[in-house]
């Protein structure tokens, strides 16, 4: 941070070195290591409400209450396909997932990431996106 005197001397600028990044569809600001910056809310909401959602569907599915997906997608009114990629997310690693849920995923899990195929063996997701224990 770095804060100087206008030439008239009745201004302080204050210049404060910042990243924008977005996440979540929400633009971050990521100060710069050291400095100390008010507390915000890291989790990515909208990925973590499509984890929840999800496991409510593969629950539903598990307790006979929609024989397929695609009598799934006729209930939510949603495409087949992206039902199928919502559920993808069930084969997370459970580590992979609490981190999603407390907000310490790495920058790159993002649902542009995972709406893509990704390995199902956990380790491989781990090295993936950088979070091995």
């Amino acid at each position: 941070m770095k804060a100087e005197m206008s030439k008239d001397g009745k201004i302080i600028v204050v210049t404060i070195p910042m990243v924008l990044r977005r996440r979540g569809g929400r633009t971050m600001i990521i100060a710069p290591e050291g400095m100390a910056v008010a507390p915000s809310s890291p989790r990515d909401d909208a990925l973590l409400n499509l984890v929840v959602r999800a496991h409510r569907w593969l629950r539903q599915m598990e307790g006979g209450k929609f024989g397929s997906i695609k009598e799934l997608a006729v209930n939510e009114k949603l495409d087949v396909s992206y039902i199928a990629r919502i559920l993808r997310l069930t084969l997370l690693a459970p580590d992979i997932v609490e981190a999603i849920l407390d907000g310490r995923q790495p920058d790159v899990l993002t649902w542009r990431e995972l709406r893509h195929p990704f390995p199902m063996d956990w380790e491989q997701q781990r090295e993936r996106w950088g979070m091995q224990a």
